[in-house]
Parts: C-alpha cells; sequence; structure tokens
C-alpha cells in the first residue's frame, strides 16, 4: 500500500522536481559562469542573493496558496472555483511581486552595511537591481505553475523550466564574456540574462494556459469568476501568509548565515555559495515531493479521508529519508569534485570540500522537514507549523551555529553545524504533528463509525 501511494506521488511530483531543478539550475548556471570570471565577483552573487533570497521565497510561499486552493476545487469538479481562484490568486500573487521588488530596489543600499568586502558590495549594488525587477516576471510564472500543478498538470511548467536552461547559458555566455560582438558586462551579464529568460517563461505559460484545450476551458467561464473578492483573498492568505512566513525563516536563517560567513571573508563567502548551491540543488527535489505529496494530501483533506492523508504521508516521508540518504552519500563522495565546478581557487576549494561534508548530514532532516511541512501544509495546517520552524531556526539553529562559529572559533564550519542542529529539531517538530495530526483523526472516525 505505501509503496502504491509512494509511486503515485513521485508520478505527480516528478515533473515539479524536474521543474524545480532547471529554476535551481538557473542559478547554478550563473554561479559558475560568473566564478570563471573571479571569485569576488562569485562573492558578490552570495551577498545579493543572500539579500534577496528571502523576500523572494517569501513570495513563493504565497504562489503557493494557488496550488492548494485550486487542488480542493479540482477535487470536487468545480470548475468554476477553480477559475475563480485562479484570477484572485494571480492578481495576490502580482501585487506581493511588485511590494518584493519596490522594497528591494529601495533597500539596497543595505550593502554597504553588512560589514562585508567593500569591492564586494560595490559589484553587488547593480546585480541587485536587476536581480529585484526580475522577481516580477518570476513570481507571476510561479502563480501560473502553481495553477497547472494544482490541476495535476504538471509538466507544462517544467517544459518551459527545462528549456530556459539553454536560453539563459547562451544569454549568460554572451553577455558575461562578451561574445559575438555584444559588450562584456560579466556579473551584470548573468542579472540581464536572468531577467530575460524570467520574462521569456512567463509569457509562455500565460499564452499556453489561454490558448491550450487543457486550460481553456477554466478561462471559457471566466465572465462570472473572474472577480476580485475579499473573502477569496482571506482564504488564499490564509494558506499563503504562514507558507511565506515557513520558507522565510527558513531562507532567512540561511541568508543571515551567509552574511555572517561574510565577514569571515570572501573566501570563505565564496566557499560558503558553492556549498549553499549544491545544497539548494538537492533540496530542489525535496521541496518538488513535498509539494506533490501536498496537493494529494489536499485532495484528499477535501473529502476528510484521513486514511488516504496518514497513507500518503507515510509513504512521502520514507521516499524523502531514502532520497537524503542518496544525497548525503554523493556529497560525502564527490566534496572535492563539486566546488572545481564553480571556482578553481585553491583554499576556496578546500573550504567548500569541508562545508560539503556538513551538507551531506543535514540532508536527511532537509529533506524531510520539507515535506512535513508540505504534508500539513495540504491538511490545511499551517500556523502552528510556522511558530515550530521559528523555533527551530531561530531560536536553536542560528544561535547554536554563530556559537559554535564565533564563540568557539569554529568559523563556516561552526555555522553549518547550526543548520544541522536547526534542521534536526525541524524535522522532528512537524513530522511528529503530522503523525498526532492523523492519529487523532483516525480514531474520531474509527469511534464515530462504532458508534
Amino acid at each position: 500500500m505505501l509503496r502504491h501511494e509512494a509511486r503515485a506521488t513521485l508520478k505527480l511530483a516528478g515533473p515539479i522536481i524536474l521543474g524545480e531543478l532547471a529554476q535551481m539550475a538557473l542559478g547554478l548556471i550563473d554561479t559558475a559562469m560568473v566564478g570563471a570570471v573571479s571569485y569576488k565577483q562569485l562573492a558578490a552573487v552570495a551577498l545579493v542573493m543572500s539579500v534577496v533570497n528571502i523576500p523572494f521565497v517569501i513570495g513563493i510561499g504565497m504562489t503557493m496558496s494557488v496550488s492548494q486552493m485550486v487542488s480542493m476545487a479540482h477535487g470536487r469538479s468545480d470548475g468554476q472555483r477553480v477559475s475563480h481562484y485562479l484570477f484572485n490568486g494571480f492578481w495576490l500573487c502580482a501585487g506581493t511581486a511588485l511590494v518584493i521588488s519596490l522594497g528591494l530596489e529601495w533597500g539596497k543600499g543595505i550593502l554597504f552595511h553588512l560589514d562585508q568586502d567593500p569591492e564586494v558590495a560595490a559589484m553587488a549594488v547593480p546585480f541587485m537591481r536587476l536581480m529585484s525587477i526580475s522577481i516580477i516576471p518570476m513570481l507571476l510564472f510561479m502563480a501560473l505553475k502553481q495553477f497547472t500543478d494544482g490541476l495535476e498538470r504538471t509538466r507544462t511548467a517544467m517544459v518551459l523550466s527545462l528549456a530556459a536552461l539553454p536560453v539563459n547559458a547562451f544569454i549568460n555566455w554572451l553577455l558575461i564574456f562578451g561574445h559575438w560582438g555584444f559588450p562584456r558586462m560579466e556579473l551584470m551579464g548573468a542579472a540581464v540574462g536572468t531577467l530575460v529568460t524570467r520574462t521569456l517563461i512567463f509569457i509562455l505559460l500565460g499564452v499556453i494556459i489561454f490558448r491550450h484545450r487543457l486550460f481553456r476551458r477554466y478561462i471559457a467561464v471566466r465572465k462570472n469568476q473572474w472577480k476580485l473578492r475579499r473573502e477569496t483573498m482571506k482564504e488564499l492568505l490564509h494558506i499563503g501568509i504562514p507558507s511565506s512566513l515557513q520558507a522565510g525563516m527558513e531562507v532567512g536563517a540561511f541568508a543571515v548565515s551567509s552574511i555572517l560567513i561574510g565577514t569571515i571573508g570572501a573566501a570563505a563567502q565564496a566557499a560558503h555559495q558553492i556549498a549553499l548551491s549544491c545544497a539548494s540543488f538537492t533540496f530542489m527535489v525535496s521541496m518538488g515531493l513535498a509539494q506533490g505529496g501536498s496537493i494529494r494530501v489536499s485532495n484528499a483533506y477535501g473529502r476528510r479521508d484521513w486514511r488516504k492523508i496518514s497513507l500518503i504521508g507515510k509513504s512521502t516521508l520514507v521516499t524523502a529519508l531514502v532520497y537524503g540518504i542518496f544525497c548525503g552519500i554523493i556529497f560525502i563522495a564527490f566534496r572535492r569534485i563539486l566546488p572545481l565546478i564553480f571556482n578553481d581557487n585553491v583554499v576556496v576549494v578546500s573550504l567548500s570540500a569541508t562545508l560539503l561534508l556538513y551538507a551531506a548530514f543535514f540532508q536527511i532532516s532537509d529533506a524531510t522537514q520539507a515535506v512535513g511541512a508540505g504534508l500539513l501544509r495540504g491538511a490545511k495546517d499551517v500556523k502552528v507549523p510556522t511558530l515550530l520552524m521559528g523555533i527551530s531556526y531561530w531560536v536553536i539553529g542560528l544561535p547554536s551555529g554563530y556559537l559554535l562559529a564565533f564563540t568557539f572559533g569554529m568559523g563556516a564550519s561552526g555555522i553549518w553545524l547550526g543548520f544541522i542542529i536547526g534542521l534536526t529539531f525541524t524535522s522532528l517538530f512537524l513530522n511528529s504533528r503530522f503523525r498526532r495530526t492523523t492519529g487523532r483523526a483516525l480514531q474520531v472516525r474509527e469511534r464515530a463509525y462504532g458508534a
């Protein structure tokens, strides 16, 4: 039974995972190609992404409300509500994207007040401006992607995300290095490539949704359902705000850690960016798996089928556990090879290899905590998990890393030990809550049938 449920979740999550990996690969392409120019430009990328990723991931958390509400309406075969959630969710995400982009533009001066290398901070400012603008088309793309994912049509966005990889790499090749008569823009070339690529995939997905027969029927009812309604916004925000806070607290903890490591030196920050890029890449699989499990739980939750919810949860958690072990083994085996993809500086590569060992050990807890959060979100349990994640990251994990890094003199390694501690507590808290929630619901059902 668990094997059957695991296969069903993987079938749904597979395209989501490939799409997530493709989006992460866009960042890795930028990181690797900029790193080939100089390690200080690589450090500038790390600094900007440390600042930008917090609000960006908060925005992605808001888009998750679209898939959850669309999934429930789709499970009830209510095409009118599906169309209504698409319209309201899209404009909610558009407003969120605009606020985030403007906030980052107004706050870019913070880069000079984080005790970073002055040269790195100066290079980072114009790069941050374009990355902030590119958040708008990316979040709009994510809103449409969550709509198609909620309908369990997960391949559409996956194909576009995969197609974006060669496009982004080609634009980078032209602009970073100045080939074919284009100006050599180096760091800024990567920013332009990201903006153009994100805009293209958003436009293409919008055209597909309006024209393809699989989605056109949800557009056909727009005259009745394409109205902004306060009640609908409240429903979306009920899922979106906690999901945003969950994502923001996790990425925020990593971002603050990146800034702390930046105070150690540019080489340490570059090594941290390399190790974090590798760990973030493997985490995208966990996120896709969590999203697949969340959509399936949401469908079952609409029917109040707690037995199904329990089976989906157990099977998805086991899958995440196996995946985490596999990733840990890969990181340990290739810890001295992976850094060479990004940079060949001897100091940076050596430190990256050490940090990848720590990354290997938190792969299990990282995968299982992502799944735990997704399963609870599918069951509309978001408020308490948000609190539990905040405690794990900001009360336990980050302070532990700071003490180990600066009080006990472990440097960047101490920060990464803090990651392990925080993620482990998060996984234990969330998955224990899911088991208790499903257990109580099943007991209530059994008593009701027994009566």
